[in-house]
């Protein structure tokens, strides 16, 4: 019986929850999670959070079978998106490797930092309206949601101790193929003006050609919010150039 619910669940999908399989079966619940404690025990599964099984094929060992990070990062939350550091490495922008799956989301989840098979995942929950700039791709035949670069760029700018600091943002900017246009779109869309600072000031830096308002606040903001609030300020974008923040002459 074990494995013929566990073939039957796996015609639709590697990964199901205690919710699809008692809809499936209509076995006591009860019972239920005995089921799914011996199937765990046999190494016929493994939970990937409360509630949330990964299939492992037969043949396989237990704890050395897994999916890609990304594609156990779409069943964590609904909707969702590869964000921030994590956008930046698959499209190429960075080459830091992070050590953690970013996940951007508008809905709420109780637990917002997880380990599961060994990765670290980061939920990162912003407002509704900052969630936009996603774009699909398939990764092991699942459906992979990841914002596009320019808005990846945004996000950075936006929450920077998610992307290893500003730094890694300034070489994304001044190494990827991007559309400019799109670019300054999405700074003024994510309604956070410390974001078009920041754009403004990288960008006349590397002389990338963007047309962007200036600060209508006098008031200072730190270029990179992951640093020591200690440098010089910057008039035009009413940015504090922190100290180890500057940029390399390489990067001008």
């Amino acid at each position: 019986m074990t494995i013929e619910i566990l073939k039957s669940m796996a015609k639709e999908n590697q990964v199901f929850s205690f919710a699809q399989l008692y809809e499936k079966t209509h076995i006591k619940k009860e019972m239920l999670w005995v089921i799914l404690s011996r199937m765990e025990e046999k190494g016929f599964i493994e939970r990937i959070e409360k509630g949330k099984y990964l299939i492992i094929p037969l043949g396989s060992e237990k704890g050395k079978y897994t999916l890609h990070e990304f594609v156990i990062a779409s069943y964590l939350v609904e909707p969702f998106a590869i964000s921030y550091w994590s956008a930046l490495h698959h499209y190429g922008l960075t080459e830091q490797i992070p050590n953690t799956v970013f996940v951007q989301t508008p809905a709420r989840k109780k637990k917002n930092q997880m380990e599961i098979f060994g990765v670290n995942y980061q939920i990162v929950r912003v407002k509704e309206e900052k969630f936009f700039g996603v774009r699909k791709e398939w990764i092991e035949e699942t459906p992979i949601s990841i914002t596009d670069k320019e808005k990846t760029i945004i996000d950075c700018l936006d929450k920077p101790h998610y992307a290893g600091g500003i730094i890694e943002t300034a070489k994304a900017l001044k190494t990827g193929s991007l559309d400019y246009n799109q670019l300054r779109n999405y700074a003024l869309k994510i309604d956070n003006f410390a974001v078009v600072r920041r754009l403004g000031y990288l960008c006349e830096r590397m002389a990338i050609p963007i047309n962007l308002p200036l600060p209508p606040s006098k008031k200072y903001l730190l270029l990179d919010p992951t640093m020591p609030a200690k440098g010089k300020n910057d008039p035009k974008w009413r940015l504090v150039i922190n100290n180890d923040t500057v940029l390399p002459e390489s990067l001008e």
